[in-house]
C-alpha cells in the first residue's frame, strides 16, 4: 500500500504582494492536486515574503478572509496545506511568524514559530509551536526556520511520535550547507523523515538557495529541487521505499 503523497512548494514571492502571492499559492495547490498530494508545505512567510519591516502592516487574524480562496481549494482537493503569514494574536504586542494550517474540512489552525533569529524580536513575538498533524496515520510535526536550529525542537517532535518533520524555511546560499546538514542529521538521529520547503527567490534582502529537499528516516536525501525558482518537490513511499521528483510551476503575475 502506498503512503500519502507529500510536497514542498518552493516559490519565488514578491514583497508584500498579498494578491499576487495568493494567486501563486493557488497555482501550486492546483498542480499539487494533479499529482495526488495530500500534504503541501510552503516556505516561511510565503504569502508576504520574509519582510520583517512590513509584517505589522500585513499581519492577519486567524480567521482572515484573505486566505478563504486557499481554504476552499484545500477543502475541495482534500489536501492539508501549510502557508506562511504573520499572525495577529491577542495578548501579543507584535505579530507572530505563523504557519496557517488549512485543513481538509475547511478549518484553519496555526503553528507559531517558537525560536526567533537574532533581530527578529524587533518585529515579532515568539510563539508556542503547535500540535502534531495526522495525515492518513502519518504524524507530522511542523517547524519554522530557526526552530530547527535548536536540537531540542526536532527531538521533542520525535518523542511525541512524529514520523515526518516538516520545516518551512528561508535559507540563504551561504547557510545552506550547514542547515541542510543539520536536517539530514536529525532525520538519521531520530529515525524521522524530514521535508524542507525553502524560498525560490530573493526575499527580505536574502538570496534564497532554493534546493528544497526530503530526507528519509535513515538520513538519505531522496529528492531535492535543482536550484531556485518555482518548483514543486513531490515525495511518496511505496513498499517501504521513498521516491520523489520535482516539477516546475508556471505562474505569471
Amino acid at each position: 500500500m502506498s503512503s500519502p503523497i507529500f510536497a514542498a512548494a518552493q516559490c519565488a514571492v514578491q514583497a508584500g504582494d498579498l494578491n499576487g502571492n495568493l494567486a501563486m499559492h493557488m497555482a501550486f495547490m492546483r498542480q499539487a492536486h494533479e499529482h495526488g498530494v495530500r500534504f503541501l508545505l510552503f516556505p516561511e512567510l510565503s504569502l508576504t515574503g520574509y519582510e520583517p519591516s512590513l509584517a505589522d502592516g500585513l499581519a492577519q487574524n486567524i480567521d482572515t478572509p484573505l486566505i478563504s480562496p486557499l481554504r476552499n481549494v484545500a477543502r475541495e482537493t482534500c489536501m492539508t496545506t501549510v502557508v506562511g503569514l504573520p499572525l495577529r494574536l491577542a495578548g501579543h504586542e507584535k505579530p507572530l511568524i505563523a504557519s496557517f494550517v488549512l485543513h481538509r474540512d475547511g478549518s484553519v489552525t496555526a503553528y507559531t514559530k517558537q525560536h526567533l533569529h537574532v533581530g527578529e524580536e524587533q518585529y515579532f513575538s515568539a510563539g508556542n509551536g503547535g500540535e502534531l498533524l495526522s495525515i492518513a496515520d502519518v504524524s507530522i510535526a511542523l517547524s519554522v526556520c530557526a526552530d530547527f536550529s535548536r536540537a531540542e525542537h526536532p527531538s521533542h517532535a520525535a518523542k511525541q511520535g512524529a514520523h515526518l518533520y516538516a520545516t518551512s524555511v528561508l535559507i540563504g546560499e551561504a547557510g545552506y550547507p550547514h542547515d541542510s546538514s543539520l536536517l539530514q542529521a536529525y532525520a538519521e538521529q531520530h529515525g524521522m523523515a524530514v521535508l524542507m520547503a525553502n524560498h525560490g527567490g530573493p526575499t527580505g534582502g536574502w538570496a534564497a538557495a532554493g534546493l528544497s529537499a526530503f530526507w528519509d528516516e535513515q538520513g538519505h536525501c531522496v529528492a531535492s529541487t535543482g536550484g531556485t525558482g518555482n518548483r514543486l518537490l513531490v515525495v511518496s513511499k511505496c513498499l517501504d521505499r521513498w521516491q520523489g521528483f520535482e516539477t516546475q510551476v508556471s505562474f505569471t503575475r
